[in-house]
C-alpha cells in the first residue's frame, strides 16, 4: 500500500516521474548492489586475489531474477543493512562455497555509496534530458516572441515595457547555466567507493588499489584519490545543484500563474478540457502544473538541505547522518523530476496572448512610459529636473484620469522644447525596448 505522494497510484504520476521513481526503486538499488559485487569478483579474478573458479561463479548468480524479496526484507530488518542480506544470498547460490570469495575486502558503505552514484548517474541522465528539452521549449518561445511586447513589472507593479521574448531568453539563460553546472559536477560526483572498514584497504593485503581502478573502470566511474566514507559533499552537490534547478523552475511557475490571472490573462497554461476547473465555479481556469511545481521544489529545497546536514559525519563511519541520504536523495530525485515533468508541459503548450499584453501596457494611459519622457526630456532641461517635472505630471493624470501625453503636450516647459510628435514618439512602447532584441540573439547564439 503506498502512503506517500511519489508512490501514489493516484498522484505519483503529476509528482514525479514513473522512470525517475524507477531508477530509485528497490528493484534497481539492489540491481546496483550485484552490479558492484559482480564487478568485484571480475576484477579480483582478473587480478589473482580470489580464485577465478570462485569469480566466475559469483557473476553467474550475482542476478536479480535470483533474489528472495522477502528473506532480504527480513535480513534487512534484522540487521539494518541490505548488503549483507544480498551477499548472503549470493552465497548462498554459489556451489562448493565459492560464494564466499564475494564481497573480499569490502564494506557495506562502499556497495551502499557506489550504488547511490550509479543511481544519482542515471537520475542525472534523466534531468539532463529534461533540462535540455525545457532550453529547447524556452528558447522556441524566446525566438517567436523576440519582438512581442509585454509589460516589465517590478515590485508586482507595471514598470517599464519588455519583450515576452526577452522574458524568456531571460530565463533560458538560467537553464543554460544549470546543463553547465551539470556537465561540471559530473567528474566530482560520480566517483565510487572502495575502502574497507576505514577507508584505508587494510582488508586486502595484495592489489588494494588495483581492485579499486579496476573496478572503477568496470563501473564507468571515477576513482576516489581517498575514501569518502564521511565527508560527503559530493551527494550534497547534487542535492544543491537539484535545489537550484528547482528554483528555475519555480520562477517560471510563479511568473505563469500571476500572468494567468483574471485581471492579467497574458500567458496561460495548455488548456485540456476540464482542466483547472473548480467544482463550484465554472468559470474558472486554474493553474495546475504551476501548482505542483511549487509544491515540488520547496520540498525538494528541504531535502537539499538535509543532505547538507549529513555532511556532519562523524569519525570515519557515521552513526546516522549518512542514513538521512537514504530518505532524502530518492525524494529530491523524484520531486524534481515531476516538477521538470509540469515544466515541460507548461512550456511546449504555453498559450500567449499578445494582444492582451498590449493591452496591459495601455492600462495606465502612458504612465509606463514616464522614464522614456524622463530620459527624452534630460537633454533639453536636465535629468534630475525632468524626473521632478514628470513625476508631478504623472500625479496629475492620475487624479484627472487623463493620458499622460495630454498633459505632457500641453505644459510649457515641455512645449518649448519638443513637438507633440517627438513625445508620441516618447510614448510608444515599441520604441523604448531598449536592448531587449539584442540580448534575445545573444542568449539563443550562445546554444549552438
Amino acid at each position: 500500500m503506498a502512503a506517500t505522494i511519489i508512490d501514489s497510484r493516484i498522484f505519483g504520476d503529476m509528482f514525479s516521474d514513473a522512470r525517475m521513481r524507477a531508477v530509485w526503486s528497490d528493484e534497481n538499488r539492489t540491481a546496483k548492489y550485484l552490479d558492484i559485487e559482480r564487478a568485484l569478483a571480475k576484477v579480483q579474478g582478473r587480478l589473482g586475489i580470489i580464485p577465478q573458479e570462485a569469480a566466475d561463479e559469483i557473476v553467474r548468480n550475482c542476478e536479480l531474477s535470483q533474489i528472495d524479496w522477502a528473506q532480504l526484507k527480513a535480513k534487512t530488518e534484522q540487521i539494518g543493512y541490505p548488503i549483507i542480506a544480498v551477499v548472503n544470498q549470493i552465497n548462498a547460490n554459489c556451489r562448493d562455497k565459492l560464494g564466499e570469495y564475494c564481497h573480499w575486502g569490502a564494506t557495506t558503505q562502499d556497495i551502499t555509496d557506489t550504488a547511490a552514484v550509479l543511481q544519482m548517474r542515471e537520475g542525472l541522465a534523466l534531468v539532463e534530458q529534461d533540462l535540455d528539452e525545457i532550453g529547447d521549449a524556452l528558447a522556441a518561445l524566446a525566438k517567436k516572441y523576440r519582438d512581442t511586447p509585454v509589460i516589465g513589472r517590478s515590485n508586482l507593479q507595471q514598470a517599464t515595457p519588455i519583450t515576452f521574448g526577452y522574458k524568456m531568453a531571460s530565463i533560458l539563460a538560467g537553464i543554460d547555466r544549470h546543463r553547465e553546472r551539470l556537465q561540471q559536477l559530473k567528474p566530482r560526483v560520480l566517483m565510487g567507493e572502495f575502502g574497507g572498514a576505514s577507508g584505508t584497504l587494510s582488508s586486502l593485503e595484495k592489489g588494494a588499489m588495483e581492485t579499486q581502478a579496476g573496478l572503477m573502470q568496470e563501473l564507468g566511474l571515477a576513482q576516489p584519490l581517498i575514501s569518502w566514507h564521511t565527508v560527503r559533499d559530493t551527494i550534497a552537490e547534487v542535492g544543491a545543484f537539484l535545489g537550484l534547478v528547482g528554483g528555475s523552475l519555480g520562477k517560471i511557475a510563479m511568473d505563469v500563474k500571476l500572468m494567468m490571472q483574471t485581471e492579467v490573462a497574458e500567458v496561460f497554461e495548455p488548456f485540456a478540457p476540464g482542466r483547472g476547473s473548480s467544482s463550484t465555479m465554472p468559470q474558472k481556469r486554474n493553474p495546475i502544473s504551476c501548482l505542483y511545481i511549487h509544491a515540488n521544489i520547496s520540498v525538494a529545497r528541504q531535502h537539499a538541505a538535509a543532505l547538507m546536514d549529513a555532511m556532519v559525519a562523524d569519525h570515519e563511519r557515521s552513526t546516522g547522518p549518512w542514513e538521512i541520504e537514504w530518505v532524502s536523495l530518492p525524494d529530491i530525485f523524484c520531486l524534481m523530476s515531476g516538477a521538470l515533468k509540469q515544466t515541460k508541459f507548461i512550456l511546449k503548450g504555453l498559450e500567449v496572448d499578445a494582444g492582451r499584453m498590449r493591452a496591459n501596457i495601455a492600462l495606465t494611459n502612458g504612465l509606463v512610459m514616464s522614464e522614456a519622457v524622463m530620459m527624452g526630456l534630460g537633454p533639453y532641461i536636465g535629468r534630475e529636473y525632468a524626473h521632478d517635472l514628470v513625476y508631478d505630471l504623472c500625479r496629475e493624470a492620475i487624479a484627472k484620469d487623463r493620458p499622460l501625453i495630454e498633459i505632457l503636450a500641453v505644459h510649457p516647459e515641455i512645449t518649448k522644447h519638443v513637438t507633440r510628435a517627438q513625445l508620441e514618439a516618447m510614448c510608444e512602447p515599441a520604441n523604448h525596448l531598449g536592448q531587449a532584441g539584442v540580448m534575445v540573439d545573444r542568449v539563443l547564439a550562445a546554444r549552438r
